[in-house]
């Protein structure tokens, strides 16, 4: 039997609610967490996993929620945090039964939760889901697949930690390795190589992604996945798995900035948080930076307008520098100084409505 202590943690972390589903005629299992819904209706992704056990699975959906509510608060949406984990394997699942079963328990929360693609799941399937719930966004036809939308508010990320580290943000000056080329990290090769960046390296397992951005780019330099983090840059663009930023591969840094799109990229936020710190390195609070998508699907919550998103998006530079400089007041490491943005913020709102007005 797990030890692991459900309530004890909920209580800990503040979360509202914890939701188990099955669905007896598709085979569909799955979990959401609700963290906070202090700002608004919470939104996360559904992530598809083929996890090891039932543990791991609520493990992670509970951990992938608290980080949509610091994300939410600090993108400045009125959004809470959630997440839903899927437990089984993409390739034997998938379907339309599977995922308008998923629209029917998301569409049971009555508008607590807010759903949209993530890992193994796409635009397509969300279409599915949509046949059952209202509460789904990242639909094809309005805003769409949002890494575009992320690698945008990634690269004005990676501008506010230029002017703060360097006082010049002339993408032409500095060099670049990005860790990740499938969707987001494509992207912003490809925003990268548009504002004549002096260097771009990469690495990529999937070999056609690899093909793909030689023939596009053939001036990007590949590297192989253990020598990206040697690599004599200015920026690091974490844009592949979370963990990536560990004990091994923080002293192997020559890069003076990391800024990228990967969800969770230091493996233990108070010890690598420090230990980049300590090396000197300013480092760009990862659920800060990759709040472009999340920013983008939340206009879908209203009229639709790709003008008003992009200006949102825009916005992750001035809130980048605003992290820094908390940091460097407080004496904190960024990802820290992220939270206390975040939490500021919650406690602000949350206090502002204390009182009741009839709307």
């Amino acid at each position: 039997m797990s030890d692991f202590k459900h309530f004890e943690y909920m209580e800990k972390h503040r979360y509202e609610q914890v939701v188990y589903f099955y669905d007896k005629t598709t085979g569909l299992k799955g979990i959401t967490c609700i963290h906070n819904t202090t700002l608004g209706p919470a939104l996360g992704g559904t992530r598809l996993w083929n996890y090891a056990s039932e543990e791991e699975a609520v493990v992670d959906c509970l951990r992938l929620a608290r980080g949509m509510t610091y994300k939410a608060a600090a993108a400045g949406l009125n959004l809470g945090g959630g997440k839903t984990v899927l437990i089984g394997d993409p390739d034997l699942v998938k379907g339309e039964g599977y995922f308008r079963a998923l629209g029917r328990y998301v569409q049971s929360l009555n508008g607590r939760y807010i759903t949209a693609e993530d890992v193994n799941t796409s635009t397509k399937d969300m279409d599915f889901v949509s046949m059952e719930t209202d509460y789904v966004v990242g639909l094809e036809g309005k805003s769409g697949n949002p890494s575009p939308m992320t690698s945008l508010g990634a690269f004005h990320g990676i501008r506010a930690a230029l002017q703060y580290k360097f006082g010049d943000e002339d993408i032409s000056k500095y060099k670049f390795a990005v860790q990740g080329a499938g969707q987001t990290g494509y992207y912003l090769i490809k925003k990268l190589v548009e504002m004549k960046a002096k260097k771009i390296y990469f690495t990529e397992i999937n070999k056609k992604h690899i093909d793909r951005l030689k023939k596009e780019h053939p001036d990007v330099e590949f590297l192989e996945p253990k020598d990206i983090y040697g690599a004599d840059v200015d920026v690091f663009v974490p844009c592949a798995l979370g963990g990536s930023l560990n004990d091994e591969t923080i002293p192997q840094l020559k890069a003076k900035i990391i800024a990228g799109t990967a969800n969770n990229v230091l493996l233990e936020e108070d010890i690598h948080g420090n230990m980049i710190k300590d090396k000197g390195i300013l480092y760009a609070p990862d659920f800060v930076i990759n709040a472009g998508g999340l920013i983008n699907v939340y206009h879908e919550l209203k009229e639709y307008n790709i003008g008003r998103a992009t200006r949102d998006i825009e916005k992750i530079y001035d809130r980048l520098l605003e992290i820094f400089k908390i940091a460097e007041r407080e004496n904190i490491h960024t990802q820290l100084a992220a939270k206390v943005f975040a939490k500021k913020r919650i406690e602000t709102i949350n206090n502002v409505q204390d009182n009741y007005i009839k709307r």
